[in-house]
């Protein structure tokens, strides 16, 4: 491809946390690489259990919202939501001291 004045440049976009292979470097030995994998392994458990975590407590927020809804939802559904409303912070609450506690 040639760059004339009216041509766009070939960019490419790379992810923020994507590593440059030095050259340099010897090839990772394999208890390395265990030890790197692990490392992302636990990172992206993480990343899913504050995921989680968000999601529970979106669920608590639109729980609050259906019991405080009055006569537009059955009693049923405002009893459970109620108790649900109540329940997943705490939920939430235990994930994330888990989470500190273990990694």
């Amino acid at each position: 491809m040639t760059n004339s004045p009216t041509s766009k440049p070939d960019l490419r976009v790379v992810a923020a946390e994507a590593e440059v292979y030095n050259l340099m470097r010897a090839p990772e030995s394999t208890s390395e690489r265990v030890k790197r994998l692990q490392l992302e392994a636990r990172a992206l458990a993480v990343e899913q259990v504050e995921a989680l975590e968000a999601v529970l407590m979106q669920a608590s927020k639109m729980a609050r919202d259906i019991a405080e809804g009055g006569d537009a939802y059955p009693v049923g559904a405002r009893e459970l939501a109620s108790r649900l409303a109540a329940d997943l912070p705490t939920k939430s609450e235990t994930l994330k001291a888990i989470v500190t506690r273990t990694f």
